[in-house]
């Protein structure tokens, strides 16, 4: 019986690469595979086709041979009786294949072992690592704080010593697995090896659990932890807390714990990486005389203790002009720098006036002239042109309407 093509097999053409051919294996191979399709001689059948044909055109010599003689060129490897290879080439048996094709992880997915050989997983298990979403002020990533913190998780039960198995007993090896945690079943062409039914995989069975934990090996509690929050952390800083996360499985490390930190927004200051920005604002005759305005700055040691800063004013001041006081802002995670205070004027033009006040303004305003108003008077400027130009715009289409 005439052997098919391998590139017809999978479907591909013979100027494929390595990965597009890898890629065409998987599709076929999750579609064929026995488990998927009930075991079916059919699927069998295929799927002994599909992984030979791989098998042959994964390897670059088998490859090489094969483009050039066809299969009288592999005869001595994937072409033979063993599709996987003889003479310890190529692959030894279908976990190989599903191991460098698909990794170990879809290996286990599959009940395939993984590539690892059927071994049981029930040693030490490291625990899973945890999140905490923390709130914190402004304040507090200023100075650097230390908090006390509730974490809800999974810890080792005390009284069984994390066995699962009461006080004074142990665990028995599984009777099923004989301790491997699989167990192996003959489907057609290929031996399936599953996870044991019976003890889950871990390859051993409690017949006595204990009280406490009911054979978990862990209970669930709340701990207290100190957090220590460094000052000049930001909205969103990680702070890693290492072996604080949740309890290992049989005897295994603990996971950690991650405090993902969010600062919630200040009544006065904005943040602008390492500088603070604040607006303050200043009387009307301050910002036209000049002269010193209070600012406040958060406390720490770089304002020796106090909560606002002087400003100085300059005369003339407008709206929007900002101040920049060098050192006191937030300070970098190393310590080792400190952004500035910006402050930003914002002029207030009195109300209520009396009526003297408003004589007095008013024989300001006659006094000072278009002189002592710059901006007014290159704004005044720019909108006389602008309305020039529409008026003109208006005549000349009048014009043209009259036309």
């Amino acid at each position: 019986m005439a052997q098919r093509d391998y590139y017809e097999i999978l479907g591909v053409e013979r100027s494929i690469d390595d990965a597009g051919l890898k890629s065409a294996y998987r599709k076929l191979a999750m579609q064929h595979h026995p488990d998927r399709n009930g075991g079916s001689e059919e699927s069998v059948a295929k799927f002994k086709e599909i992984s030979e044909a791989y098998s042959v055109l994964s390897d670059a010599d088998k490859r090489a041979a094969y483009d050039r003689y066809g299969h009288a060129g592999v005869n001595g490897g994937a072409a033979g009786g063993n599709p996987f290879g003889q003479g310890g080439q190529g692959f030894h048996d279908i976990n190989d294949i599903f191991s460098q094709v698909f990794g170990d992880a879809f290996g286990d997915a599959f009940g395939m072992g993984g590539g690892r050989g059927g071994r049981a997983n029930h040693g030490p298990r490291r625990g899973s690592d945890l999140r905490y979403d923390m709130e914190i002020t402004l304040e507090q990533a200023y100075q650097g704080a230390e908090v006390e913190i509730s974490i809800p998780t999974m810890m080792t039960c005390e009284p069984c010593e994390g066995s699962g198995a009461k006080a004074g007993s142990r665990p028995d090896i599984c009777s099923t697995c004989g301790g491997a945690g699989r167990v192996r079943q003959a489907n057609g062409f290929f031996q399936v090896e599953r996870t044991c039914p019976r003890c889950g995989g871990s390859g051993e069975t409690i017949s006595d659990p204990c009280p406490e934990c009911r054979g978990q090996g862990q209970v669930r509690k709340t701990r207290r932890l100190s957090l220590k929050i460094p000052a000049g952390v930001d909205d969103g800083s990680r702070i890693r807390l290492t072996g604080e996360g949740e309890a290992g499985q049989r005897g295994g490390p603990r996971g950690d714990l991650y405090v993902f930190l969010s600062v919630t927004p200040h009544e006065l200051f904005e943040r602008d990486n390492l500088d603070l920005l604040v607006t303050v604002p200043v009387p009307m005759t301050v910002a036209a005389l000049g002269g010193v305005v209070d600012a406040p700055c958060l406390v720490s040691t770089a304002c020796d203790g106090a909560c606002r800063q002087a400003v100085d004013v300059p005369a003339g001041s407008q709206t929007g002009r900002t101040v920049r006081i060098k050192g006191k802002g937030m300070p970098h995670l190393n310590g080792r720098t400190r952004g500035d205070l910006v402050v930003e004027l914002f002029v207030e033009t009195p109300t209520d006036l009396t009526s003297r006040q408003k004589e007095l303004l008013q024989e300001l305003a006659a006094s000072l002239g278009e002189k002592q108003t710059p901006r007014n008077t290159s704004f005044a400027g720019k909108a006389k042109r602008f309305w020039a130009d529409i008026m003109g715009a208006e005549t000349d289409g009048s014009k043209e309407d009259a036309a």
